[in-house]
């Protein structure tokens, strides 16, 4: 279980990851993209503006939706997460014997194609 600082710190840099996906979305579309209640997202982007790596500015065709924008220091701390998560799951995953790492990696995409579609991917 992640300490509560260490949780925050996840929910915060799980929002940059899916930010630059599309350059620019609406919050709605970014808590259906993290699976979050859109509610419950608001906060944290207050903290992401607030420390100026994320822009929220009125979306033209619709005034009560905000959309969102990574900017350079927020690309930057996105590369960075990133990479160090990319590092992480090498080291992690160099400790397999490779027919392991290789049946794991397959499972985590069919996994992965499962949530993509709700549920409805192989072997349902």
């Amino acid at each position: 279980m992640l300490a509560p600082s260490s949780a925050g710190r996840a929910r915060r840099n799980g929002q940059l990851l899916h930010l630059d996906e599309t350059p620019i979305r609406t919050q709605a579309a970014l808590a259906d993209a993290i699976r979050a209640d859109k509610t419950r997202i608001i906060a944290v982007l207050d903290d992401l503006e607030g420390r100026g790596l994320i822009r929220r500015r009125p979306d033209p065709g619709d005034r009560r939706a905000r959309l969102l924008s990574l900017t350079a220091d927020g690309r930057q701390l996105r590369d960075t997460v990133q990479c160090a998560i990319q590092e992480g799951e090498e080291r992690l995953l160099a400790r397999l014997p490779a027919g392991d790492r290789e049946g794991f990696l397959r499972s985590l995409q069919v996994l992965s194609a499962l949530a993509e579609s709700g549920g409805t991917g192989p072997g349902r």
